[in-house]
């Protein structure tokens, strides 16, 4: 006797057909029904209050078709609860079941007392040690939530040692990815990677501290290598350091860094890493200690997509750092404060820039080389931005001596200087460093309402003052009204914040108050008019 599927399918879903067509037809209707799983239920409580308990749901295979095969997947799933830390004092999980059974008399009538025993056949059984003798007894399964592996995170389940995914659900392989993401593909974020390759002794000079570079907050799986002989360092986001500063080499280790934790390694001979899973909640200044040559120190990490076009865009000419000196830790004899001298322009009889040395703590001055009045002038291309390799330790407090700052507000002056000044634009202020006798403010361009000359999504602004004039403060944006600033000798080109200049919060109701001056002058120069009425 031969089995045949249609007569199978027809008994159960209604009397059979005397025609071979009536068969084929309901048949191919029946495909079209599958067995599948019901909703999951809720989750159970969890088996502990503290210390990393599990809790189970379940679901059932809802069955449409006696031939479809039974559901695909597991009609159970568990998932870690409750992994708050016990209080102080609390026993061990493990212990406490062993502890049940003391005094209750075993197979053989005796009883005993009982501890834990680790050396079992499992981790997931119960084996406990008789006290006072020297033979354990496996009481079975262990409760679920009971920890196997520490280092894992492990707990046993129905006899089973089975380790959490990113999601919670034990079992899981859910990993997260660069981004933080659990079960993600990189999608999310995008991955910087560089080799800083400045050499320690022309970046500064022997036990010198120069920035490597500079790590924005939110960056994920930041990872820095070095091979040579100098000393990688770490600052916070308010320039102090966490690892080898101040002259002081740190013990390899685990480190609280920006909200998260930082593990440094260091081998024996010349190896040297950080490694920082983040999120990181504040900018870090990755820093080197420089004493020898630099063979390339490695750096990566990864940002969102917002970040990384704001740190990691096109560069803009204008966006340039200031001629200074590097940047040294120096002992003063009063304070501790550090400080350092910043010029706007190169002495006059050379265009080198001096280095700081340091000779038993003592900052000595380089002598400059006998032939630098014979040094060829540098070309105006070299203002490209290298801010990031220079050191930006605390920087010493604004003038003391400033008087009133001047308040610039109301229609004419809006209408003159929307004209007049080389840019108007909305930004928001990422940051601000005192540099010598100037301020410079870091300014995310966030829209343009007239500018005569290109601008990058990011910038720098310059004020020739260190008594917050005009007053800007960080996290907040401005309507700006500036101009760009090109010095006689063609060694500075960058946008000028002057005390003078149009700078308001910005609000709705100025962006409604600017767009009608478009049509008064145009991008490539002013056009006097008075058409525009005061609406203010």
């Amino acid at each position: 006797m031969t089995f045949s599927p249609e007569a199978s399918w027809s008994s159960v879903w209604g009397p059979s057909s005397d025609t071979s067509s009536g068969r084929s037809g309901r048949a191919r209707r029946q495909l079209h029904f599958r067995n599948e799983w019901a909703a999951w239920s809720g989750w159970s409580v969890c088996s502990r209050s503290c210390g990393g308990g599990a809790s189970v749901r379940t679901r059932t295979c809802i069955t449409r078709n006696p031939v479809g095969g039974p559901c695909a997947g597991n009609p159970r799933e568990y998932k870690i609860c409750n992994t708050k830390e016990c209080p102080p004092g609390s026993g061990d999980f493990r212990e406490m079941q062993c502890a049940a059974f003391n005094d209750r008399p075993l197979v053989s009538g005796n009883s005993f007392r009982w501890t834990t025993f680790l050396g079992g056949s499992s981790p997931c059984e119960l084996s406990c040690l008789a006290l006072g003798h020297n033979f354990y007894y496996n009481f079975g399964h262990v409760l679920d939530g009971t920890t196997c592996d520490e280092e894992s995170g492990a707990v046993c389940v129905n006899g089973r040692c089975l380790k959490p995914g990113c999601d919670s659900i034990l079992g899981s392989k859910q990993q997260e990815d660069a981004c933080m993401v659990c079960g993600g593909h990189n999608t999310t974020c995008l991955h910087h990677k560089s080799v800083y390759q400045n050499s320690g002794l022309e970046a500064g000079g022997p036990f010198g501290y120069n920035e490597v570079t500079m790590i924005p907050a939110g960056a994920t799986q930041i990872r820095v290598t070095d091979n040579s002989r100098n000393y990688l360092a770490l600052q916070n986001g308010q320039a102090q350091f966490v690892i080898n500063g101040n002259w002081k080499i740190s013990v390899p280790g685990e480190y609280n860094v920006a909200g998260t934790k930082l593990l440094y390694r260091r081998s024996a001979d010349t190896w040297e890493s950080f490694e920082v899973s983040g999120p990181t909640q504040e900018n870090l200044h990755l820093m080197v200690l420089a004493t020898d040559t630099n063979s390339g120190i490695e750096y990566e990490y990864w940002l969102p997509p917002d970040q990384y076009a704001l740190y990691h865009g096109r560069r803009s000419p204008l966006r340039q750092a200031h001629h200074t000196a590097s940047y040294f830790p120096r002992i003063q004899p009063t304070t501790s404060t550090t400080t350092s001298a910043t010029t706007t322009r190169a002495p006059p009889n050379t265009t080198r820039r001096p280095h700081w040395f340091f000779s038993y703590l003592k900052p000595l001055r380089q002598p400059l080389p006998s032939n630098h009045q014979h040094l060829p002038r540098q070309p105006f291309t070299r203002l490209e931005r290298e801010e990031n390799h220079r050191n930006f330790l605390p920087q010493g407090p604004p003038g003391k001596h400033c008087g009133k700052c001047r308040r610039v507000k109301g229609r004419r002056e809006r209408q003159r200087q929307y004209c007049q000044k080389d840019f108007v634009f909305r930004g928001r202020v990422l940051g601000k460093l005192y540099r010598g006798e100037e301020t410079r403010y870091d300014v995310q361009i966030i829209h343009t309402y007239r500018n005569r000359f290109r601008l990058e999504h990011r910038e720098f602004l310059w004020v020739p003052n260190l008594c917050d004039c005009p007053e800007l403060q960080v996290g907040k944006q401005y309507i700006l009204m500036v101009r760009r600033h090109i010095n006689y000798e063609h060694t500075l080109n960058r946008i000028l914040l002057e005390e003078e200049s149009y700078v308001v919060p910005y609000r709705p109701r100025e962006d409604e108050l600017l767009r009608p001056l478009e049509r008064l002058c145009s991008n490539r120069g002013p056009k006097l008019s008075t058409e525009i009425g005061d609406r203010v």
